[in-house]
């Protein structure tokens, strides 16, 4: 059984037991009560129905769709909110409650991922003690989608680190997650094996993608802004090979896309040379970045930061070959300016793309590999 387990069987009469071990720890600490009421009403919805909001983290546990979301308040602190529906396209008039907000000084809350595993829900999500220069990977979890979380800690991740998920792969977990060495200069992907839902085997860190291709260099290296690989999403293909599908270039940017990592059959996910990285944007608005044989978006700019909406969040019940599945991302329409405050969740669809390879120089290994790629779809 975990530490977090233990926490979460605990939390009633123990509460002070829990506080003062994680204090003794060093890990973060705030209060162990979930979140009663929201320090604002959210009517975070357009006339379109979409859902205005980045990052989007939506999974499927029986037949309802749940999703986290955090909200940023000039006057209050960030918080986080769970909606509940019977499908991806009716969350957005789903009751947004509040389940936590910061406190003791954490803010910068970023990009929260929900997991449902062995009855629970699993919320991990990034925050920063001071600026957004300091960010690390937080979890917390609850019996119930909506409510009873205990008091989110911080994970064992060395660095600045954001965009963390967990997912099972080969009978092992893992964590995936967007790090960096200089912040501003470049942004990249690690792997690491997980001991528990809320502990990675730090001996088993392993880069495995840096933005290093023509195609996700188009925005970033000037003005203290990073070049990006982050919001990493794994899943797994008809021929159980695993992919970390990516977002590439700035979210700041109508660039903004995603690419994909396919592991190669057999291989090692600590193992850099044992990934194939896609030739270009898989899902983008910029003709010029698109991979051959895809194509651009037509109603929206700079779609990225998707969710793959998975059973449970769990990429082992991943779709096999055929129909379309579906799936939920953020970006901007067309014909207004790209901000971060015109993003919005739109719900869109993917389907497993035989025969399609990737290839690279220069490196061990061969220098191409032919696959399952992804095709998405507004």
């Amino acid at each position: 059984m975990s530490r977090f387990s233990r926490r979460l069987r605990r939390v009633g009469g123990a509460a002070a037991l829990i506080l003062a071990t994680m204090a003794a720890s060093g890990l973060a600490i705030s209060p162990a009560h979930p979140v009663v009421a929201a320090p604002h009403a959210v009517r975070n919805i357009d006339p379109d129905g979409l859902i205005k909001n980045a990052d989007p983290s939506v999974i499927r546990v029986g037949s309802t769709y749940v999703s986290v979301e955090v909200q940023h308040y000039r006057d209050a602190p960030d918080t986080l909110y769970v909606r509940q529906a019977d499908s991806i396209q009716n969350l957005p008039g789903a009751a947004a409650v509040p389940i936590w907000s910061a406190s003791g000084g954490m803010a910068h809350v970023w990009a929260p991922e929900i997991i449902f595993d062995s009855g629970r829900y699993y919320i991990y999500f990034a925050a920063s003690r001071d600026n957004a220069a300091s960010h690390q990977m937080y979890i917390t979890g609850s019996n119930w989608a909506t409510g009873g979380y205990v008091a989110p800690y911080q994970m064992n991740i060395p660095g600045w680190a954001i965009d963390g998920v967990p997912f099972l792969f080969n009978n092992q977990r893992w964590f995936v997650w967007s790090g960096a060495e200089r912040k501003e200069v470049e942004q990249n992907l690690y792997i690491a094996r997980m001991n528990s839902l809320d502990a990675i085997d730090q001996k088993t860190i392993s880069l495995i993608s840096q933005p290093r291709e023509g195609w996700e260099r188009v925005t970033g290296g000037a003005d203290g802004k990073p070049w990006v690989n982050e919001g990493p999403q794994p899943i797994k293909d008809p021929n159980g090979q695993l992919h970390i599908v990516y977002s590439a270039n700035g979210s700041w940017s109508d660039q903004y896309c995603l690419g994909d990592l396919r592991l190669r059959s057999g291989g090692d996910p600590t193992n850099v040379w044992d990934w194939y990285k896609s030739n270009g944007c898989l899902f983008g608005s910029n003709p010029k970045t698109m991979m051959d044989g895809w194509h651009p978006t037509k109603k929206v700019n700079g779609p990225g930061h998707h969710s793959f909406v998975l059973l449970n969040g769990d990429i082992n019940t991943s779709p096999p070959a055929g129909p379309a599945f579906p799936l939920m991302y953020h970006a901007v329409d067309k014909g207004i300016p790209y901000t971060w405050e015109d993003r919005h969740w739109y719900p869109g669809s993917f389907v497993w793309w035989g025969n399609t390879t990737y290839s690279r120089r220069d490196v061990p290994g061969a220098p191409s590999s032919t696959g399952f790629g992804l095709k998405f779809f507004e």
